[in-house]
């Protein structure tokens, strides 16, 4: 049984930082493909960042340089180091995991982050 529990998200002023937290059971994170996905309020969900294996790591273009997204394969937990918080960065967050790194199989039940 596949479990994804995230963690980490909360409410944070502009500039601020957060990590988010992905802690996988019944998987193990270096043999997927690994996301973390948001979606705010009547927004489409949003790739977020995308780990495919050791420093393979792609970002959308909203994020890149303020987030990073890593794996502790010792822990099978994925990260989400989050930086220079915008208010648009509000959302909640999910994380993914995927066999194929095409379609997302296993979902999160999501943490939301907020940004004032």
């Amino acid at each position: 049984h596949v479990q994804l529990v995230e963690s980490g998200g909360g409410s944070v002023q502009a500039g601020g930082s957060l990590r988010l937290s992905c802690a996988a059971s019944g998987l193990t994170v270096r043999r997927y493909c690994m996301a973390w996905f948001r979606q705010a309020p009547g927004k489409e969900r949003e790739r977020v960042a995308r780990i495919t294996g050791p420093g393979t790591t792609t970002y959308a273009d909203s994020v890149k340089g303020r987030f990073t997204i890593a794996e502790d394969n010792s822990k099978n937990t994925l990260y989400l180091q989050m930086n220079s918080l915008k208010p648009e960065d509000t959302a909640m967050y999910y994380c993914a995991a995927s066999g194929n790194c095409l379609n997302y199989n296993y979902w999160g039940q999501g943490t939301q982050v907020t940004v004032s």
